[in-house]
């Protein structure tokens, strides 16, 4: 008996009763069980320890006397633009969120403070703050559209693209290394920039999907096309000897399906490369049809191989290095006849099953596909981004409204399958992915720069973040998004925000990866001894002032002070970063290198800017805060230079010791204990919870 289904529960039990007749409760068996008074009889049956409530069966009663209807998944059914109120505070989402808001009882929060807003825009669209000429300038600009003009100058930045990718390449499971045991050395940089660029030039999101799954597949493939398809490649790779081809090929293949199901279709597709579920509607014929898609590539299994790209590759010269040599970057190239598939036993990849062969084709649970000629990469590509598909839009929606506050509609990101969680506003989610699939007259299809306009010029957006007594009775986790979530910045953000108020950060868009400062030792604990990955190879020029969007990652060994704040080691498709809140976090902010000569130079530019303690004080706050201290806040401060004024003024030799941080040395017409005393005030600064966290 199957209860998940019309067709099992329409029919007929062994007994020969039926299971639940549409709209009559005494022909249906089930509810007869249910209500029973016989042990015997009564479902769930006393052994199993379960039972019905009293409003479970409330539910169950009136779905059967309105007729039992089976609908499908809400996420495989097309989205539907809802109509919208026109009382609308700003757009289209505050009158959605507005109405689910009404229903308990509360509204939309004031808007933040202009300074806390520029702050939270600056971070999200640029991964960078304000800087303090930006913030007056929004403060003194009191005409109409002053918000909308900050939010199209950010837009317009080339620091745009660099941050919109950071996001993607964890998707992407992106890095510069193979994995493995050995973790050798590869060339995936030059396909990090065609992300970059593709974001910053608002590249139409269906044409940057299609790409990246079958861009070698498109007539006339540019060599960009091509080199978009990298992103297939950018899984582990081993090359130990002694392994088999056979397995980590399927392997390969396997990792392909999972993260085209995680990232364009929001759905899990690990467990049913194993077996099949009751539950779940992805099959293992699903996963192998899947698979048969990806696994006809031209690629070799290597061994004992140090190369930093494995065929198929394509060479191609460095934009952002044009005069360079060329680099070769793994891509896609299909065979010339397609690799026959079959459904794996339990998903071992040697026990195939003969009489389960699969031919390709979308996920039964969500339709048929678009058909064509010819069953490729190209012909799923374009399925995916076809109206016949109703995830993809939703999923990209989702993660980006993630993107902003911290949490997605659909709370389960990378599952919208029967086991993930429903949207709090379903409304909302399928008017953002109509908007996105279809514009509005005004802004082209696929545009995700009208998106995240559209999305932050909201009064949804401009919520202030302080929690009202009502917000703790009615919305305490903010999942009607009373008020703005407050967030701990990411890792690249924590690191980019010091680094970017020091003055020193290089601001080179792409190029090969960077070395920048890392505790001694790491490489080499985690590297076998054969890896080209041996030894941590630091550097001493400006590589070391790069975003840290930039920073050479290695899969066995993942960038320490990245991974202290929560990045993934990108050794698979990842969705979401989880912020954690540890010792190891303060300790990094107090003690690692690259706080302490920013600090170091944070202090540097404040006296050289200013002179008078007070003034000097006002300044360093106004640049790392993004507002002017408060009285108390500046006596303390200003007590606290002083005691370590004198502190260093009495043991100058601590003060060079202090400020030997870094690379780059303090000019030589500074007073060391002055310096080391702003130096601790600025540290002090760069740890407060207002600079580390986005309100």
């Amino acid at each position: 008996m199957r209860l998940d289904t019309s067709e099992g529960a329409y029919g007929k039990a062994e007994s020969g009763a039926t299971i639940i007749v549409p709209g009559n409760l005494k022909d249906s068996e089930a509810w007869q069980r249910i209500i029973s008074d016989d042990k015997s009889e009564v479902m769930p049956p006393p052994k199993s320890h379960k039972k019905l409530s009293d409003e479970e069966k409330a539910i169950i009663k009136r779905w059967i006397e309105s007729g039992a209807v089976y609908e499908k998944h809400w996420a495989f059914v097309p989205a539907k633009r809802p109509e919208i109120s026109s009382a609308a505070p700003q757009n289209a989402i505050d009158s959605l969120v507005a109405t689910s808001l009404n229903k308990v009882g509360l509204t939309l929060s004031p808007e933040a403070d202009r300074a806390t807003l520029l702050r939270r825009l600056s971070f999200d669209l640029t991964g960078l703050p304000p800087t303090p000429e930006e913030l007056y300038a929004f403060l003194n600009d009191k005409t109409d559209g002053a918000y909308e003009r900050q939010v199209d100058r950010l837009l317009a930045s080339p620091r745009h693209g660099e941050q919109m990718a950071v996001a993607w390449l964890d998707l992407a499971r992106y890095g510069d290394t193979n994995g493995y045991l050995h973790d050798h050395m590869r060339t995936g940089w030059p396909w990090r920039d065609w992300v970059i660029q593709s974001f910053q030039n608002d590249k139409p999101f269906d044409e940057f999907v299609i790409e990246q799954i079958a861009g070698d597949l498109l007539p006339n493939a540019t060599p960009e096309q091509i080199l978009a398809t990298s992103f297939n490649r950018n899984h582990l790779i081993t090359t130990e000897g002694g392994t088999i081809a056979e397995e980590y090929l399927n392997e390969y293949a396997a990792d392909r399906v999972q993260t085209i199901g995680t990232t364009f279709l929001g759905m899990t597709m690990n467990c049913c490369r194993c077996h099949d579920h009751k539950f779940d509607p992805l099959t293992q014929d699903d996963f192998y049809s899947l698979q048969s898609y990806f696994n006809s590539t031209t690629e070799k299994h290597e061994e004992n191989n140090k190369a930093r790209a494995f065929e198929p590759f394509l060479e191609i010269a460095s934009p952002l290095m044009p005069t360079g040599p060329k680099v070769q970057v793994m891509v896609m190239k299909e065979a010339e006849t397609p690799r026959p598939t079959f459904i794996l036993q339990r998903g071992q990849y040697d026990l195939p099953d003969q009489n389960r062969p699969v031919s390709r084709h979308v996920p039964k649970a969500l339709g048929s596909g678009i058909g064509g000629a010819t069953e490729n990469r190209l012909s799923l590509a374009r399925w995916i981004v076809s109206p016949e598909n109703p995830l993809l839009a939703r999923v990209t929606m989702n993660r980006l409204w993630q993107q902003f506050f911290g949490v997605g509609l659909v709370k389960s990101s990378d599952d919208f399958g029967l086991q993930g969680d429903y949207p709090t506003h379903p409304e909302l989610l399928d008017w953002l992915a109509e908007e996105f699939r279809n514009g509005n007259g005004q802004s082209r299809p696929w545009s995700q720069r009208h998106m995240i306009r559209t999305i932050v010029c909201s009064a949804t957006y401009r919520q202030s973040s302080n929690i009202r007594d009502e917000h703790k009775k009615n919305d305490f986790d903010n999942r009607l998004l009373s008020r703005f979530p407050r967030q701990r910045l990411t890792a690249e953000q924590i690191r980019d925000q010091a680094l970017y108020h020091t003055g020193l950060m290089n601001e080179q868009l792409g190029g090969p990866p960077v070395f920048p400062y890392q505790p001694p030792g790491l490489w080499e604990e985690r590297s076998n001894g054969s890896s080209n990955t041996g030894r941590y190879p630091r550097r001493k020029n400006e590589d070391l002032y790069r975003r840290s969007l930039y920073t050479f990652w290695k899969r066995t060994s993942p960038p320490a002070l990245m991974g202290i704040f929560d990045a993934p080691d990108r050794t698979s498709c990842q969705v979401r970063r989880v912020s954690t809140n540890t010792p190891l976090q303060a300790l990094a902010m107090l003690n690692d290198e690259q706080f302490l000569e920013s600090a170091k130079w944070i202090a540097v530019r404040t006296i050289q800017e200013t002179t008078s303690p007070k003034d000097r004080l006002t300044s360093m706050f106004r640049r790392l805060v993004n507002r002017s201290p408060e009285t108390k806040e500046l006596a303390s401060l200003l007590q606290g230079y002083e005691t370590f004024f004198a502190r260093y003024q009495s043991h100058p030799e601590d003060a060079a010791e202090f400020l030997k941080q870094g690379a780059t040395a303090a000019p030589a017409n500074i007073d060391l204990p002055e310096l080391a005393a702003w130096t601790v005030i600025a540290s002090v600064l760069l740890n407060l919870d207002e600079t580390l966290v986005k309100h």
